[in-house]
């Protein structure tokens, strides 16, 4: 869940039992400002006991990290990457692994969270000045296979050499959870952003929440999340020519013919992973074809 890119989260919500124009004239909208999944995170939330809502979202944001994050190296998938195995997983890291293994079996393998070492072995080279020679690429690349997971309630098994990353579904599957929380808290017209955007509702004030697409689409967002992957969004080289996401059939930055691709589904974190493995598609009927088999998705933009 590479979120140090994100330079803001930002969560807006409002109390539910009142009509917009009662909860204008209550004031009780506030802002919050704190550090979540690696980014400086805003909250505004229109309730008289915000402030400790927001807390209850700042401490559940934490407690997922402490599960799904790469970046703290006593989560539960920092010490399965390193042990190999895992007993007793934490639900959250299993449904979030379940979600992803649907997305790699509707997209035929492109989405895979064992491309980790190979992600690991880019990032090292470029932090070098390099590429990772093709015979180190081969020999990574063959360890990444998600089918030779091991995965279950008792016990979460890799083979010797591979390792895991929610990278392209982890912060879509934050974005889920934040929501229930805040639903359970009596909040509707919800917008959350963890880098991906998950509205419940529409805005406080009457109307759905407005999106651009990088593409310059615009997009009235409701009861739905939108999720969008740029192949070339994030690269290891300064030059921009190696993107961060990679293709798992030959260990190599994608080269697909897509600038960015902009999927919304039910859940954020499927429209996550869907955008994410989208990239990886030759063309737009691939893409239709993968998202045809989740209820609710839709391709949105693809240029």
């Amino acid at each position: 869940m590479p979120v140090t890119r994100r330079r803001l989260i930002m969560i807006s919500a409002a109390l539910a039992v009142l009509p917009a124009a009662a909860r204008a004239a209550t004031g009780t909208a506030r802002l919050w400002t704190g550090q979540a999944l690696g980014a400086r995170a805003s909250i505004r939330l229109d309730h008289p006991d915000g402030a400790a809502i927001a807390a209850r979202v700042m401490g559940e944001i934490d407690r997922l990290e402490n599960i799904l994050s790469l970046y703290r190296p006593e989560s539960a998938l920092a010490r399965l990457n390193r042990e190999g195995h895992l007993a007793h997983p934490p639900f959250e890291l299993l449904e979030c692994l379940s979600l992803a293994g649907a997305v790699h079996r509707a997209s035929g393998g492109r989405f895979d969270p064992t491309v980790q070492p190979l992600w690991a072995l880019w990032a090292e080279a470029a932090a070098g000045g390099g590429r990772p020679d093709a015979k180190a690429v081969e020999r990574v690349r063959a360890k990444a296979d998600w089918t030779k997971v091991e995965l279950d309630a008792a016990m979460i098994t890799l083979k010797p050499g591979m390792a895991l990353t929610l990278n392209g579904i982890g912060q879509g599957y934050v974005g889920d959870r934040v929501a229930a929380l805040l639903e359970a808290e009596g909040l509707t017209d919800i917008l959350i952003d963890t880098g991906e955007l998950r509205a419940l509702g529409g805005r406080p004030d009457g109307g759905e929440w407005p999106v651009r697409l990088e593409t310059g689409e615009r997009l009235a967002l409701r009861q739905r999340a939108l999720a969008t992957s740029a192949p070339l969004g994030t690269t290891f080289d300064q030059a921009g020519h190696d993107g961060h996401i990679l293709d798992p059939a030959t260990g190599m930055p994608v080269r697909a013919s897509w600038k960015s691709v902009s999927i919304s589904a039910p859940s954020a974190a499927i429209s996550d992973a869907l955008a994410t493995a989208a990239c990886l598609m030759p063309d737009r009927e691939a893409i239709l074809a993968m998202t045809g088999h989740f209820a609710g998705a839709r391709l949105e933009a693809a240029a």
